[in-house]
Order: structure tokens, then C-alpha cells, then sequence
């Protein structure tokens, strides 16, 4: 049996002098808010492509690189993290005319091949490789949709982990490229329908519209035929008075519908239209109208449409429409219960319920009318995606992950109920040395928070463990169980792992999601206040062990928790974060978080923002923790100026000897561009983390060994 050597803590770092960061000029910059006056010092900051910011994020760039170069323990972490995420990987695979399509990765390359493997065929081969895009992996595979008929493949490219992609199509009998090229696409993937498919883009005319400070608006719906050029494409739809909305058309497999949806800026509900496919002069026909919850028909069976939604059922339930271009009635066909319906698949002519209860998932089955027949066998307490597929399929497939179970994929024979391994990843993890419990934290207001802790069954719970809490709480996004191999690197060296499952997001439901937006956002961070405590309290660690961390709404987590209480925190990484509460909504997506955030234009909802704003908050005389503010000079979704003015208030008002880092990934997105990215980026962390908590990992040990 294969098991990772533990290693145990040994010694501590020396102490560094004061760093010395560069020269930040302030501007008297000040807007009134409802009355209120708030300074902007660092509003140069936000112009990314001016010379004077990029001398100044180089210089930051470099006293970061200084900083980590001089860890004497850097090189072996990269090193462990790059063996700990060698394993070959799998996707899950699908069917599309009489071809099985799948993703592999070798456990060394920067992106995923995309493979296929028609029936019949012992051996597959490679369709489509990324890591042939670009040299030094910079580019990569955004999606790839092939239509309904087999013929032809649709993918995007992404730059340098840009949002915006490319969008190409191959003629998959010949492997050969077509001359389509669709550009100025952003949110967007495609929809096949006949010989050709529905996309959504933003209009070049309007700008240099993928530069990060631009608002991304006026989005469109066009249809684009194989084999022409994207300026033959037919407008399908656009309406210039939504300049701040998602627009999309799609066409559910097998129906003859075609379907637009409207998502406005500040609303968590949408509005659904239909018409005719084929009837392109036909008047839209309005079926779903709610700024609070959305529906989206993601299915198709005998002349209805499926979809769920939270109207009246914060859990979620499952509707069908019939008669969609007549009476257009919908029916209840599985009904809201006391924890969340988390997703919901179709395959095999049944329908496949996805609840989530305490952030663990349980599988139904049902047929098409919502009666349950059965359930799937889950190895454990977990998470689990799939089952989708045709209603001719016998067999489907899942997969299914847990903290300390890496991610597996099994084939699900639908008559017999059973489920046999397709593929799963070989890190030489032996999960029984470690512990993934859940507890149950009792938040400011007595709201119970599940957080998930792990660790090695080899350590003492004596308050002295390092320890990393990571956390969320927005955007209705659920901290779902799932394996992460880089953490074997913590867990071996004798740290807890603790994973916050905050309101704001969708754990327990719409109610929960709520409760954690707009002017009730304070919840989320008195619930990280409190997970914090609790380790403390339970003598897991202590503030001189104790690191937070969070990406992107979850870096905002970080910046409000470390300025309300940086007492609980020997160390703070906030990575990709939204750290200026009072213009998002002014780059690129932005104005869509009003829907979490709220909107500076309400007093209420202003003063709530301001109270918290990472960036506004930030006060002279504090001894904060240790903080490296993460962020990517090509993140084109939370923008890098919202960790430039953070990090240059930081500095400013802070006067003690802890380093306060802004360390700028080049040529990357709001997530890791390829996988040396990623790793390089994981191994910073964990070594700012481990050496500004005195602790030196031993390395010389840390090994897989064989029994």
C-alpha cells in the first residue's frame, strides 16, 4: 500500500527586517456618497495600462519575488506540490454520435487533451491538444461543444486566462480547421442548432472592450453557419436599453424551441423567452418573468420542458412547462424539502435528483413525471456530478469526491443500479491516516455554520498546529466536498486544513444565500469570525498558527475579516480579490455583483459596502497579520487595480516589520493560466504561510513510500 511519510514540524525561520516597498504616490481623489465623503488615493491605480502603474507593479512584483526567493524551503515546496499533482486525470467522458469524448491529462502537462473514441474502437486519440497553442502554455481551452450530428467541434481559446475567447470549429471526419473565427465573445459558449450555432458577443464597435478597465455591455445574441466568416452571422437578437445584462439564446437538445434569457445587473432571477427555432420572424413569446428567481428549461421530454427553480421553494423544486407556445403551464412534478435539490440531471429516460444536506449529496432516481424509483450507492459522504445523457443510454456516468477521496468517475448501468470505476487518480494517498469531520460553529447571531476540518490522525490537538481557514460565503456557490491533492503538502507537515461552508452561499438553500448579500454581507464574515474562534477555542491552533484565505469573493472574505479582527491571524492571503466595495460595478462584469453586493446608488445598501470595503477600512496603528495580497495581471473578472489600491493603502497605514506583499502573476487570469502556474503560485502561498508561522517544514522525508 502506497501512503504519504508524515513529517512533523521541526524548527522556525528567522525573522526578516522591515520590507522596503516602493514609492506610492497618493492623489486627492474624493466622491460623496449619500452625503458622505470617501478619499480615493490610489484611483491611478486603476489604470492598468498606464506606464506609470506598470513600472509600479513591477517594482512590487519584484519586492515580492525578493521576498519569497530569500525562504530557504521555496524550491523543495514547488517541488512536493509538482510530484502531489503528477497524477494522470480523467474527465468525465460524453456521447455524442456513436463517440465517446474525454479529457486526459499525463500528470505533467500544463492543459488537458481533449480525446475521443468512437464505438467499436479499443484506442483512442487525441482530437484537439492545448498545450499545442502555445509554447510557454499561455493559451488555453476555454470549452469545446461538438454538435449534435458529430460533425463538427466548436472550442474557444482563452490568452493568458482571459474571460474573452476565440471561438474555432474543426470538420471532425478530416480533423481539419475551418475558416470560422468568432471573436469579441465573453460569457458565452455555443448552442448547435442544424449547421451551425447561437452565440452571444459584446460589440467590437464600442471600444477597446477587453481591456480590463472597460464595463463589458450591450451584449448579443448572433447565429453563426460552419464554414462562413463571423461578419455573415445573423443578429438574433440585441435591445440597446440592456447595456448591463447576460444575454443568451439556446435551443434544448431534440426540441423545437428556441430560447432567450435575460439576467439583469442586480437581479438573482431572470426572464425567459420563446419562440420557434425556425420562425425567425416570429414574435417572442414572454414564458418566465422574476427579478428574485430564475428558471432555465435544461430539458427535453415529450413536448415539455424541465428546469428548477427557488420560486416559493428556497430548497429548490423541479418544474415542467407544457405547452410552451400555448397555454404555457407549469406543474410541480418534485417538490421543495427541508434541504437543497442541488442539481439535477437527465439520462436513460429518468431523472436523476442531486440533495445536498449538510453539504453532503445524496442521489434519487425518478421517472419523468417525478415519481421516485430508487437511489445511487455513493462510496461516501461526499459530492457527486453527472448521469447526463440520452434517453437511448443504458449506461451513464458520475463523479464522485470527497476530502479525502480523490475525484473517481464510474459508468452507471441505469437497468442493474450498479456502478463500477471508469477511472480515478493514483496519488498515493492512503485516507485512512487522516480525518475530514464536520462540525458545527455557532455564528454571531447563533446561526450554526458547518466547516469541514482535516488533518493527520498523527497530530496532537495541543492549540499549536498551523493551521488555514478557507472560506467563500457569496454568489450562491456551495464549498462542496472535493479532493485537492496540494493539501497533502500541508496535511503531511502536521497542518489543519479547516473549509467554511459561510452564508452566501448555497448550502442550505435560497434563505442561506440571502442571508449573506446586500446589507446582511456582515453575516459572512461573522461566520469566518467565528470558524476562526472555534479552532482556537478547540484547540486545533492559535492566532500565531492561524492563516485565512480566499479567492475572489472570497479574497474580499479575507480583506473584511483580517481589517475586523486581524488579532485572530498570524497570516492573510487574499487572492484575486474585490477589494474596492465602491466601484466594482465600474470594470468589465462587474455591475453583475450587484446582485450580491448591492447598489451605491441605495443608502442602505452604500453604508453596508463602505462599513466593509477591504480597501476603505484599512487603519493606521493596527498590527495586522502578515498579508500577501495575490493577484494576476490578466485577470479580466476582478480586475488586478481592486489588489493594486489595496495593497498600496496597506503599506501605507501600516508601520510595524510584518511584510505586506502584493505579488502579481504575469500572463494570467482570475485563475492560473496552466499548471505550472497554478503549482508555482499554490507553493508561494503555502511557504508565506509555513514561514511567517516560524514553522520550517522537513522535506527530506516527505515521500511516497511503498509498504
Amino acid at each position: 500500500m502506497k501512503t504519504l511519510a508524515l513529517v512533523f514540524i521541526l524548527g522556525s525561520t528567522l525573522s526578516l527586517a522591515q520590507v522596503s516597498y516602493p514609492e506610492t504616490r497618493r492623489v486627492d481623489v474624493r466622491d460623496t456618497f449619500h452625503g458622505t465623503v470617501v478619499p480615493d488615493p490610489y484611483r491611478w491605480l486603476e489604470d492598468d495600462r498606464d506606464p506609470e502603474v506598470e513600472r509600479w507593479v513591477a517594482s512590487q512584483a519584484d519586492v515580492a519575488e525578493k521576498f519569497l526567493a530569500k525562504i530557504p524551503f521555496r524550491a523543495k515546496m514547488y517541488e512536493a506540490l509538482d510530484k502531489l499533482n503528477s497524477a494522470v486525470t480523467y474527465s468525465a467522458p460524453w456521447r455524442r454520435a456513436g463517440v465517446m469524448y474525454f479529457y486526459k491529462n499525463t500528470g505533467r502537462q500544463n492543459h488537458s487533451v481533449l480525446f475521443r473514441q468512437p464505438d467499436g474502437v479499443n484506442d483512442p486519440e487525441v482530437l484537439l491538444d492545448p498545450n499545442t497553442f502555445a509554447a510557454d502554455g499561455t493559451i488555453s481551452l476555454a470549452f469545446a461543444s461538438v454538435s449534435q450530428d458529430g460533425k463538427y467541434l466548436a472550442y474557444g481559446k482563452s490568452q493568458a486566462g482571459s474571460d474573452w475567447r476565440d471561438i474555432y470549429v474543426m470538420d471532425l471526419a478530416t480533423k481539419r480547421m475551418l475558416i470560422d473565427t468568432i471573436t469579441w465573445v465573453k460569457n458565452s459558449g455555443v448552442s448547435w442548432y442544424k449547421n451551425g450555432f447561437f452565440y452571444s458577443r459584446y460589440a467590437a464597435k464600442q471600444g477597446d472592450t477587453k481591456s480590463l478597465t472597460a464595463k463589458n455591455s450591450y451584449q448579443q445574441v448572433m447565429y453563426h453557419r460552419v464554414g462562413t466568416r463571423q461578419s455573415e452571422d445573423v443578429l438574433v437578437f440585441a435591445d440597446a436599453s440592456l447595456q448591463q445584462a447576460f444575454i443568451g439564446c439556446f435551443v434544448p437538445e431534440d426540441s423545437p424551441y428556441l430560447f432567450r434569457t435575460v439576467r439583469l445587473a442586480a437581479s438573482n432571477g431572470n426572464t425567459v423567452y420563446i419562440r420557434h427555432v425556425d420562425s425567425a420572424r416570429a414574435l417572442w413569446k414572454k414564458i418566465w418573468d422574476s427579478e428574485t428567481d430564475s428558471w432555465y428549461p435544461s430539458h427535453y421530454h415529450n413536448g415539455m420542458l424541465y428546469g428548477t427553480s427557488t420560486k416559493d421553494a428556497p430548497t429548490g423544486k423541479l418544474i415542467r412547462l407544457k405547452d410552451p407556445l400555448g397555454r404555457a403551464e407549469f406543474e410541480t412534478i418534485v417538490l421543495e424539502r427541508d434541504y437543497v435539490l442541488d442539481d439535477v440531471s437527465y439520462g436513460a429516460g429518468r431523472i436523476f435528483l442531486t440533495w445536498m444536506k449538510d453539504v453532503q449529496h445524496t442521489v434519487e432516481i425518478a421517472d419523468m413525471d417525478g415519481k421516485i424509483t430508487g437511489t445511487v450507492a455513493l462510496p461516501r459522504n461526499g459530492a457527486v456530478s453527472g448521469f447526463d445523457g440520452r434517453d437511448t443510454d443504458s449506461m451513464l456516468t458520475y463523479t464522485f469526491s470527497s476530502y479525502i477521496m480523490p475525484a473517481t468517475i464510474f459508468e452507471y448501468d441505469v437497468k442493474s443500479n450498479n456502478s463500477k470505476v471508469w477511472q480515478t487518480a493514483d496519488y498515493g494517498f492512503d485516507a485512512s491516516q487522516y480525518m475530514a469531520e464536520q462540525v458545527k460553529v455557532k455564528s454571531k447571531d447563533g446561526t450554526l455554520v458547518p466547516m469541514t476540518v482535516l488533518w493527520s490522525k498523527h497530530i496532537s490537538r495541543d492549540g499549536n498546529n498551523p493551521t488555514l481557514l478557507y472560506g467563500y460565503g457569496g454568489f450562491n456557490i456551495s464549498q462542496t466536498p472535493g479532493f485537492r491533492p496540494s493539501y497533502i503538502a500541508l496535511l503531511n507537515q502536521g497542518c489543519v486544513i479547516a473549509i467554511a461552508n459561510l452564508r452566501g452561499g448555497g448550502e442550505y438553500g435560497d434563505a442561506w444565500h440571502k442571508a449573506g448579500t446586500k446589507t446582511q454581507k456582515q453575516n459572512v464574515f461573522d461566520d469566518a469570525i467565528a470558524c476562526a474562534e472555534w479552532l482556537i477555542e478547540n484547540k486545533y491552533t492559535n492566532p500565531t498558527k492561524l492563516a485565512l484565505n480566499g479567492r475572489s469573493n472570497g479574497g474580499l472574505l479575507v480583506g473584511a475579516v483580517v481589517n475586523q479582527r486581524p488579532d485572530l491571524f498570524r497570516v492573510a492571503i487574499p487572492e484575486v480579490g474585490v477589494m474596492d466595495m465602491l466601484r466594482f460595478h465600474k470594470f468589465t462584469i462587474g455591475w453583475n455583483w450587484q446582485s450580491d453586493y448591492g447598489e451605491i446608488t441605495k443608502s442602505d445598501e452604500f453604508r453596508a459596502l463602505h462599513a466593509y470595503s477591504p480597501y476603505h477600512q484599512l487603519k493606521s496603528g493596527v498590527k495586522y497579520p502578515s498579508i500577501m495580497v495575490m493577484t494576476a495581471d490578466h485577470d479580466d473578472r476582478v480586475v488586478p487595480a481592486h489588489s493594486f489600491k489595496y495593497a498600496a493603502q496597506l503599506q501605507h497605514v501600516y508601520s510595524g516589520t510584518r511584510p505586506m506583499l502584493l505579488r502579481v502573476e504575469t500572463n494570467s487570469g482570475h485563475g492560473a493560466v496552466n499548471r505550472q502556474t497554478n503549482i508555482k503560485g499554490t507553493a508561494d502561498k503555502f511557504c508565506f504561510m509555513l514561514y511567517e508561522m516560524g514553522v520550517t517544514p522537513d522535506f527530506d522525508t516527505f515521500h511516497v513510500v511503498e509498504e
